[in-house]
């Protein structure tokens, strides 16, 4: 089974927008559950530009009842920084993505250079699942960055899949396929060394039908497609629509 983990730092941004907590970024997570969520994700920036440390907590509170009968996920992203360290460590989600951060940016560019750039990942590794938490990396779809995340002794990895939703012309176009295949092997590599495998940044419910084919996927972390198409129809239908892709049941 493909795991859903939907990413609430847009309805973040738009409550930061005016101030306020409308619209509230708690009953988004509920709803998102109750329609048959298996996870939450959210990636608290330094900058606070979406979903702040107090939301944090919030949702950590409101998620216990459904992660003490195993059924809901908690994955918390961010990039080693201390604060985020600390941030994990107290709260305690049942996954943390280590995910590199330029300044600037708008949103993640790139999974993490296996170089020494990022140079203390294993400790921060080690220290997570000391926690018992597990712990993904983000990745390019390539097997230097595959090796490297076994070596730095992660759990999972989560492939960077933008560059595929920029390859995607359609199931049937060549083009397609050819964006595809790097990520299966690199899936195929990451289960060989052990890993889990997630996937997550600009997938969609058209690249989907072609992305959920990759072999040993266990989850995937969808935001902004999520947040943007529930303007129209609903956040409840989409979470909807998006399990029926996965053929994922709800709990």
């Amino acid at each position: 089974m493909i795991r859903l983990s939907v990413n609430v730092n847009k309805v973040a941004t738009v409550r930061n927008s005016r101030g306020g907590n409308v619209p509230d970024v708690v009953e988004a997570v509920r709803v998102c559950v109750h329609a048959g969520a298996s996870g939450i994700t959210v990636h608290p920036r330094a900058d606070r530009r979406h979903v702040t440390h107090e939301d944090v907590y919030a949702i950590a509170e409101a998620l216990a009842p459904w992660r003490d009968r195993d059924k809901v996920e908690y994955n918390l992203e961010g990039d080693p920084r201390e604060d985020f360290i600390a941030l994990a460590l107290d709260v305690r989600p049942d996954q943390c993505t280590l995910v590199p951060v330029v300044p600037g940016e708008i949103t993640s560019q790139a999974g993490w250079a296996p170089d020494d750039s990022s140079a203390g990942i294993a400790d921060v590794v080690v220290r997570m699942q000391k926690a018992g938490i597990r712990v993904s990396l983000f990745v390019d779809p390539q097997v230097e960055s595959i090796h490297w995340a076994a070596r730095m002794g992660s759990d999972r990895v989560e492939l960077y899949t933008e560059p595929f939703a920029r390859g995607f012309a359609g199931a049937d176009d060549p083009r397609s396929k050819a964006a595809f295949e790097p990520y299966v092997r690199a899936a195929v590599l990451a289960h060989s060394r052990g890993l889990g495998i997630n996937a997550g940044h600009d997938l969609d419910l058209e690249n989907l039908m072609m992305f959920r084919e990759l072999p040993h996927l266990d989850e995937v972390s969808i935001g902004h497609a999520i947040v943007s198409r529930a303007i129209f129809v609903g956040l409840k239908q989409v979470v909807g629509e998006y399990l029926q892709v996965l053929g994922t049941r709800a709990h």
